[in-house]
């Protein structure tokens, strides 16, 4: 039999070897946890395995069907839809090591410890939430990837079960460190994934040149556009993206599992440049698609540009080598299930830490171990739930920002301001929530639409003929109530001990020392001093410690290897 469900059997070979591998590494990774700080944070890893960690943990495959997605609608300037994080890289630098410095399991320790068990919970929750939309996300565009890469003898629904069964199986026997080393392998993969079609269709439409010939409307061909994506677009979205790092429960674990803090800053900075230029294939990848329909005489308007990048790779691999389409299939399975793979066990991390131990107290870690395991299931299953019924990726994309961002306004808020107070936190919550809620309703977007301004401002923008608050707006909307609600609401009850302050910026400011061992979590070990940091600034209860040389320099290579890459992707499509 030389093909199964419109693959050439060697193409089925290399998936079958794929899923047999990583499999096997997840279940030999199993028979080393032995409690729950193994499972959940194993603190052992050094720079390389870090680094590839924060790429897979960040880059999934559902990140190439959103930007190919908002690619051939919108043209280049739907790369923004991934590069929206691209203005935050830099600030990873500076938040790896302050997460490492809690010396905690999962962030919502961080925030029982700032605040108290309460707004931990709702952290968990929150976050809980959020990783299921996005276990969902990546599910609904991995799915829609393997229908149109497989000619859709492989439909969404099928794949949407088969993956969950596969990262379920590894995940869940070896927790975080079967996650990371699993990540070492698909972060590889999804390399490959991300530009092995980009020559072929390049080569197809005679590269940039032949594009710029192609597609005659420049709006296409522009990184910032009229219309949606404009520069606004992208501010509001950027800073969405920096609340939303530190409230996106798998960052504890990104920045966490190594060593020492020195190993969090180049893996969750490095891990993400990769990813910035991982961005950057698929949009390109998506434009020569646009401009090979044209072509070839197709209307755009009959394509689903959720099945772009996999139309793509139906179209030309399998007639170029047997295998080739394996290869994309095991690869595009390896940057969602080492996204998911994490995802599940941060979830499990915030249901057994930081709900499931204050209800039930004084059992083993193996009983503890196995409802983290059954709570993953769930999550993962609200995950599925949620790729069933959302309509696209994009949709899907937009929801999971509105949602993460919720708890980043506390944490930041927290950070730096000594005046914030448990209903502090839960007003700034709910508030963004209740604001983001109301900004999707029908009768405040008319009320939007019918204010003098909303055309100069670009208050409402059209989806598929229907009328919405323009992303950007919304994020202003709710960011502004919830930190307003939050301030008025510290400032009316009562404030943080001041010792349990001190203990939480002690933490903070305090470098983790080789071979350190923690014993409790946030706490510092016995005999550490707490370090005595300078402020640059200490006025109004607010508290920024001055940055140190380390941070300084980082951060401004950081940016440089930003200007690097823009520069880089403008001189290619110019």
């Amino acid at each position: 039999m030389s093909e199964l469900q419109g693959l050439h059997w060697v193409d089925v070979a290399v998936v079958v070897v794929y899923f047999a591998g990583v499999t096997a590494i997840g279940l030999w990774m199993a028979r080393r946890v032995r409690n729950l700080s193994e499972f959940f944070m194993p603190r052992r890893f050094g720079k390389g395995m870090m680094m590839m960690h924060a790429f897979g943990t960040g880059t999934a495959s559902d990140q190439a069907v959103t930007v190919a997605s908002a690619t051939f609608r919108n043209g280049l300037s739907g790369i923004w839809y991934q590069w929206l994080w691209l203005c935050v890289t830099p600030f990873y630098w500076l938040i790896a090591p302050i997460f490492r410095r809690f010396r905690a399991v999962t962030t919502a320790d961080v925030y029982e410890l700032r605040f108290n068990g309460s707004v931990g919970v709702l952290f968990a929750l929150v976050g809980m939430a959020g990783l299921a939309v996005k276990i969902g996300l990546m599910l609904k565009g991995a799915g829609a990837l393997i229908e149109s890469g497989t000619g859709a003898m492989i439909d969404t629904d099928l794949a949407i079960i088969a993956l969950t069964v596969l990262f379920v199986v590894y995940g869940a026997a070896g927790g975080l460190a079967a996650a990371i080393v699993t990540d070492s392998i698909q972060g590889i993969l999804t390399v490959i994934f991300s530009v092995m079609l980009l020559p072929f269709i390049f080569s197809a439409v005679g590269g940039m040149e032949g594009v710029r010939r192609t597609i005659t409307d420049p709006a296409m061909l522009s990184l910032v556009a009229p219309g949606k994506i404009t520069a606004f677009f992208v501010v509001m979205m950027s800073i969405q993206a920096l609340l939303a790092i530190v409230a996106l429960p798998s960052t504890m674990g990104i920045c966490s599992a190594g060593r020492t803090e020195w190993e969090g800053r180049v893996g969750m900075l490095g891990g993400n440049i990769i990813k910035r230029l991982c961005t950057i294939a698929w949009c390109l990848t998506a434009i020569a698609a646009v401009a090979w329909y044209l072509r070839r005489g197709v209307d755009l308007s009959e394509i689903d540009p959720d099945f772009v990048y996999g139309n793509v790779a139906q179209a030309f691999l399998p007639s170029l080598l047997p295998g080739l389409l394996g290869l994309f299939l095991a690869a595009l399975l390896a940057g969602v299930m080492s996204s998911c793979d994490s995802f599940m066990i941060s979830s499990a991390g915030l249901f057994t830490k930081n709900i499931y131990t204050r209800l039930v107290e004084g059992r083993s870690d193996g009983h503890y171990l196995w409802v983290g395991r059954a709570a993953s299931l769930v999550v993962v299953g609200a995950g599925v739930v949620f790729a069933y019924r959302v309509p696209g990726v994009v949709r899907a994309l937009e929801i999971w920002f509105s949602v993460t961002a919720m708890m980043g306004i506390v944490f930041w808020m927290a950070l730096f301001w000594r005046r914030m107070t448990p209903a502090g936190a839960w007003a700034t919550t709910l508030t963004g929530f209740a604001a983001w809620w109301v900004s999707t309703r029908s009768w405040f977007i008319d009320w939007a639409a019918d204010l003098p301004v909303a055309g100069p401002l670009g208050l409402i923008w059209m989806n598929d003929g229907e009328a919405e608050l323009h992303q950007p707006w919304t994020i202003l909307f709710y960011l502004t109530s919830a930190i307003g609600a939050g301030i008025l609401v510290s400032l009316a009850t009562r404030p943080v001990p001041a010792e349990q302050l001190d203990r939480f910026h002690a933490l903070m400011r305090t470098p983790v020392r080789p071979g350190e061992q923690i014993e409790r979590p946030c706490t510092l070990p016995e005999g550490t001093p707490p370090a005595d940091r300078r402020l640059l600034v200490s006025r109004f209860g607010l508290e920024v410690p001055m940055p140190s040389r380390t941070s300084v320099a980082g951060f401004l290579v950081g940016w440089g290897l930003v200007a690097l890459i823009v520069g880089g992707f403008v001189l290619v499509v110019r």
